[in-house]
């Protein structure tokens, strides 16, 4: 191990850039199930097989000897097959080659959305609770997160509380639906509300809709891309880790107006420059080949949510509603009176299931909330097994 002379340190003065991060939640979490063997429902990532044709077409793309760069925005099959996508799911035309940028994850696409058009000092609204990477960027692009606190029981959005938030150093608002952590979902009379209050602004939206495919009970997803209002001031962020249940790939992508993708790219392109190549060959593919993949997802996942919301019944957890996404958010306090951080922690070291609390999602957490996040994207024997060890509670 190298260690600076206390001298040195005193002459780099090294103060961090990021004061309130430490290691993020999920990593944690998962260390502690790894460390105590328990069923990890914590981190969000399946555990069952990638489709079999993207998995065949990697190989092939990697054997064909697409291999080296990519070019910097995406190759070029894979921008078309998202445009297509896109018209298709949601009524909207963009350009494959000024509008869509394929990046190494939505994480990666936040970053370069919010270092784009974020300076130092002005204000990015975040929704509470929301996604831990949304404010390290606001950070380290100089911006001051502003965190509006979403209906501690149903998620919902407080819009007249969102137009208080909204000052004259406003830059950006970021939205997410399906919600992480809740599986809340914006409605179709939100994206009217969202569109009257910025209409008179030059306010930029974030909109991350990485689990844009898994939504239940009939409903729509209302994509940004779906209000050409919304979508002449928006990045719109989608992941294809949460899609085709390969996270570990790191492939996402960002669709936004030609002027705001110029200005991505330009952090893009010195961020990681450009995403692993034969996944994008593999996801081109993928798209217009099985496009039954992501039109069923939400049907997959319903089945996987109703079996799981069923097997909690037996538990002393009360689950909350599930509109898409797949979390499902679970309260405790029939169980615990600990904290959710504290409880997560038992259940996981005591219990032998991971779970991830809520409070690191928020900037203040609710006083006396006592809820956490289930993930049930698994295969159903892994469910089964943290369910076993839940009824015992």
């Amino acid at each position: 191990m190298i260690v600076p002379s206390p001298e040195l340190e005193a002459k780099m003065r090294l103060e961090t850039k990021l004061p309130k991060v430490g290691t993020t939640i999920f990593t944690v979490m998962s260390q502690l199930a790894l460390e105590h063997k328990a069923v990890n429902l914590g981190q969000g990532f399946p555990d069952f097989a990638v489709p079999q044709r993207l998995v065949d077409a990697l190989s092939r793309a990697m054997a064909e000897g697409r291999n080296q760069y990519a070019p910097m925005h995406g190759v070029p099959a894979l921008r078309q097959a998202i445009a297509a996508k896109t018209a298709r799911c949601y009524g909207r035309e963009v350009d494959p080659d000024a509008e869509i940028t394929v990046t190494s994850g939505a994480s990666e696409a936040i970053f370069d959305a919010v270092l784009a058009v974020v300076r130092p000092g002005e204000e990015v609204v975040v929704l509470d609770p929301c996604y831990d990477c949304y404010e390290p960027a606001i950070d380290l692009a100089g911006g001051v997160a502003v965190h509006v606190p979403l209906d501690p029981q149903d998620f919902t959005v407080d819009w007249q509380r969102v137009r208080e938030a909204i000052s004259p150093r406003t830059r950006m608002l970021m939205i997410n639906s399906p919600h992480n952590p809740s599986g809340a979902m914006l409605t179709e009379g939100d994206m009217r509300e969202l569109a009257s209050l910025l209409r008179d602004t030059s306010i930029v939206l974030l909109s991350d809709e990485v689990y844009e495919h898994i939504v239940f009970d009939g409903a729509r997803h209302e994509s940004v891309l779906r209000h050409p209002e919304l979508a002449e001031r928006a990045f719109v962020v989608s992941s294809f880790g949460k899609t085709y249940h390969c996270t570990g790939w790191k492939v996402g992508y960002a669709v936004a107006p030609p002027a705001l993708t110029a200005e991505f790219r330009k952090v893009h392109q010195y961020n990681t420059f450009c995403t692993f190549a034969p996944a994008q060959f593999a996801f081109a593919e993928m798209i217009e080949h099985e496009p039954s993949h992501h039109e069923q997802l939400g049907e997959f996942y319903e089945s996987k949510r109703d079996r799981f919301r069923e097997q909690l019944q037996g538990t002393k957890l009360r689950p909350l509603p599930v509109p898409g996404g797949y979390f499902q958010l679970v309260d405790y306090s029939a169980v615990s009176d600990l904290s959710d951080a504290e409880f997560c922690r038992w259940l996981t070291v005591e219990k032998g299931v991971a779970a991830i609390p809520l409070s690191p999602f928020y900037a203040r957490p609710p006083e006396g909330q006592r809820l956490a996040r289930l993930c049930f994207a698994k295969e159903a024997a892994t469910l089964d097994a943290a369910i076993e060890r839940l009824k015992a509670l």
